[in-house]
């Protein structure tokens, strides 16, 4: 048997001695039925040749619907170079991995972001002495995922990892991670008992009868283990001391899948480390804990001193005796052999040293990143000054600004509209990206006064109803949409209105049902949402758009103008009295591209075709194949989402029935990555559940 130790190990500050492990060198290939078109073959060759010449920061200013995850894909495909994806939420990281998957078909593309279906972080308000415990719903197939991302990093160079800002918070190093990973050799010789040793080490825990992952089976000779990272279960077969086989199993039948003669086994959890490693981090904690209990007491603070003595000292005792507590990150900055005051290991850090980064939206991601920092160390300062944790927690964080810049090698940033920091770093430079292969352009754009502007709204709604088109309407304040919509509706329009009290799933279905022609207008106060398609709309409405803020910048109303960017006849109306600097820079960027947009066209000849979207593909993360009238594998959940069913007077066995069904549809969805559904059947579940206790207790 031989440990990942072999390889060189470097200083305890330095986190990317990986560079040295031997990765499996797989090209990147990217297999479509479609070529790059439009702007995309200009736009991949500049791309790649700023890359290639070092170019720290590059920007694409690619339009909506102009195909930039396609462009990352053949990029990535150019560059041969591992790849770190950002997106700025869940969900379009989902969306993204999943075209990077169909794009890159024979390469790992991963996904990485936090593993939590629910997440209440430890806190402590002084204010009202209030103790917020830690409480997390961990989702098993999404940390999974997580240790996929990372195994795949350091076993080969064919990775694509699409993340959500979860890659710049602390995890294990990637020294500790590889040190104590097992690799397993048929023909090696190594005793049995030592093995499972070795296995409980690296957290993994014995279970002969619930097989699970992150767990093992014994039988004999042959040992059974379920990787923290794999679907497939390992078998190892022993002759005496002897490894006489290798096979990845079946993790239910038991059927051997596939034979192999060498393999890795990585640890349970990415917080390992070696007996040596954890003794001289109980060291440090024992140490650091005397210095802060002095340091209390001296300052009167004897509340907070025996708390923090109690909490700690357990603590202590889990770490000495199974190597692991609950909120181990905590003590990172020990366990790593950190110095006070520095950066933690992340996922960043498992990437080789030529890694490229992309980050998606980058308008609304880079921000995002920045943010991070301040708004964990707020919470954390809390915790320490009141005896909750030692300072040494403050080390476990998320990166600053500074320190993922320092890190993430070469970027570059997507978005239809870059942020002023994206501009100022590539010297106001970019790669534009506006001719969509389609050969649609971005819509026309007409100012109207705002007297008798009602009225021309609804003209407006009239025409493009009666073409079987849909209309999306922006106002600025709830109230107003409330009121536009119920003056809608006494004047016959089939409206909705989208507000913040409807959680994701209800948009969802209010998106599908729009595009379904089951009403025509949509209301709402920020309709503007990234990846926001509904090739049905051909109007989108703007009511007061000269008023100056977030919602009517010169980047939220390009956004918006976007959202009409998918239809042939698409056009958008600002409804102001005067125009301001934003809506100018908007409407003159809006007819630069236009402009392009349709000289291109006359001069190859194209005749724009309307995009034929699917209608699942609002959201390919819930619905599936609904247009083509095919049976919807989220049936069952969709009664419960959308039906509403009456509950109150279900007889007992078919709640229960019900609560069953669903429970199913949610363990699906989790695994099909669809966490929005996932989470609010999680809820609807819940919701079932008090309605059965309270049957059962009415009937006891």
């Amino acid at each position: 048997m031989a440990f990942a130790a072999e390889h060189p190990v470097l200083s305890e500050s330095e986190f990317r001695p990986v560079g040295e492990v031997e990765r499996s060198n797989g090209k990147f290939e990217v297999i479509s039925e479609y070529q790059p078109a439009g702007d995309q073959p200009r736009a991949i060759k500049e791309l790649t040749e700023r890359i290639n010449n070092n170019e720290r920061d590059v920007v694409l200013m690619g339009a909506t619907g102009t195909g930039k995850s396609a462009t990352a894909a053949w990029l990535i495909e150019q560059v041969q170079r591992p790849t770190l994806v950002m997106a700025p939420n869940k969900t379009l990281a989902a969306q993204l991995a999943n075209e990077l998957r169909q794009l890159l078909p024979n390469n790992a593309v991963e996904y990485f972001v936090s593993y939590y279906d629910y997440y209440q972080p430890e806190a402590y308000v002084a204010q009202t002495d209030t103790y917020i415990e830690k409480d997390s719903s961990i989702n098993d197939d999404v940390e999974r995922l997580r240790h996929s991302a990372t195994s795949a990093l350091l076993s080969r160079r064919d990775v694509v990892v699409v993340s959500s800002v979860s890659c710049i918070y602390g995890l294990g190093t990637p020294q500790s991670y590889l040190d104590r990973s097992v690799v397993l050799r048929v023909g090696e010789e190594v005793e049995r008992d030592r093995f499972l040793r070795l296995l409980v080490d690296i957290q993994y825990d014995r279970n002969d009868v619930a097989f699970v992952r992150g767990a093992f089976r014994v039988k004999g000779d042959v040992v059974d283990i379920i990787p923290a990272y794999e679907e497939l279960a390992v078998r190892v077969e022993f002759f005496g001391d002897e490894i006489d086989s290798l096979y990845y199993i079946h993790p239910v039948t038991g059927d051997p899948i596939r034979q192999v003669e060498e393999l890795r086994i990585f640890p349970a959890t990415h917080y390992v480390a070696s007996e040596e490693r954890m003794a001289k981090a109980v060291e440090d904690i024992k140490a650091e804990l005397a210095e802060r209990l002095d340091d209390l007491e001296n300052r009167g603070k004897l509340l907070e001193a025996q708390r923090l003595r109690m909490r700690t000292e357990y603590d202590l005792e889990m770490l000495e005796q199974v190597g692991f507590c609950s909120g181990i990150e905590n003590y990172s900055r020990h366990v790593d052999g950190r110095p006070a005051g520095s950066a933690p290991a992340t996922l960043i850090d498992y990437f080789p040293e030529d890694f490229l980064t992309i980050i998606d939206e980058s308008h609304v991601t880079v921000p995002q990143i920045g943010g991070m920092f301040e708004g964990d160390m707020s919470r954390k300062r809390n915790l320490v000054e009141f005896g909750f944790r030692l300072p040494s927690a403050l080390d476990n964080r998320p990166l600053t600004w500074e320190e993922f810049d320092a890190r993430k090698g070469q970027c570059v940033y997507m978005s239809a509209t870059p942020g002023p920091y994206e501009l100022a770093a590539t010297g106001g430079e970019f790669v534009e990206q506006i001719i969509r292969p389609t050969g649609l352009v971005d819509p026309k754009v007409v100012v109207k006064p705002t007297e008798g502007q009602i009225d021309d709204l609804i003209h407006e709604i009239r025409l493009r109803t009666e073409s079987n088109e849909r209309v999306l309407v922006t106002t600025l304040t709830k109230k107003m949409a409330e009121d536009l919509t119920d003056y809608l509706l006494e004047n016959g329009v089939r409206v909705r209105y989208l507000h913040s009290d409807i959680d994701t799933l209800q948009r969802v279905e209010l998106l599908r049902q729009l595009r379904t022609g089951e009403y025509d207008v949509l209301v709402g106060i920020n309709l503007l949402r990234e990846g926001l398609d509904l090739p049905e709309v051909s109007l989108v409405a703007i009511l007061d758009a000269d008023k100056e803020g977030f919602l009517r910048s010169t980047t939220s109303l390009i956004q918006t103008i976007g959202r009409a960017a998918r239809n042939v006849s698409g056009e958008v109306h600002m409804y102001a009295d005067k125009v301001t600097e934003s809506m100018a820079a908007a409407i003159d960027e809006t007819e630069r591209r236009r402009d392009k947009q349709l000289a291109y066209n006359r001069e190859h000849g194209i005749d724009p075709q309307p995009l034929r979207k699917k209608i699942a593909d609002i959201l390919d993360q819930v619905y599936d194949n609904a247009e083509e009238g095919e049976s919807r594998p989220d049936a069952a959940a969709e009664t419960a989402l959308v039906d509403k069913r009456d509950i109150s007077s279900m007889p007992q066995e078919e709640l229960q029935s019900l609560i069953d069904t669903l429970t199913k549809e949610m363990s699906a969805a989790a695994k099909e990555l669809k966490f929005e559904l996932a989470g609010r059947l999680r809820d609807e579940i819940r919701d079932l559940k008090k309605e059965l206790r309270g049957i059962t207790e009415a009937g006891i």
